[in-house]
């Protein structure tokens, strides 16, 4: 069941957490899209991404598997629209399916 999957808000982290390096590629637009973002938002790259992926892991009550929670107040969802139109990203949250890779590396 996708409510006892969920962790609880209140849970805290104990002590430091290791951080590694990861070697992922990502569409070009999207991640200047991510950068300013994080300046805008005061924070590095890896601390923005870690609050995107926790927040997409809780679900909205009552829409599991439909939503997730955001991590983005409304002055950050503009500065998103507004960075998304200065880096020219014009794809939706869906149109990754179909992303053709034009210098793919090897495995």
């Amino acid at each position: 069941m996708i409510s006892d999957l969920a962790s609880p808000l209140s849970t805290k982290i104990v002590g430091s957490v290791e951080r590694v390096q990861i070697g992922a590629r990502m569409e070009k637009r999207m991640v200047q899209v991510l950068k300013g973002l994080a300046e805008f938002k005061e924070m590095t790259l890896g601390e923005l991404l870690e609050e995107i992926v926790l927040h997409s892991f809780d679900p909205v009550p009552g829409h599991e598997g439909q939503q997730c929670a955001s991590p983005h107040s409304v002055r950050s969802l503009q500065a998103i629209a507004d960075l998304k139109r200065v880096y020219g990203m014009e794809y939706g949250k869906h149109d990754n399916y179909d992303f053709a890779d034009h210098n793919p590396q090897p495995e």
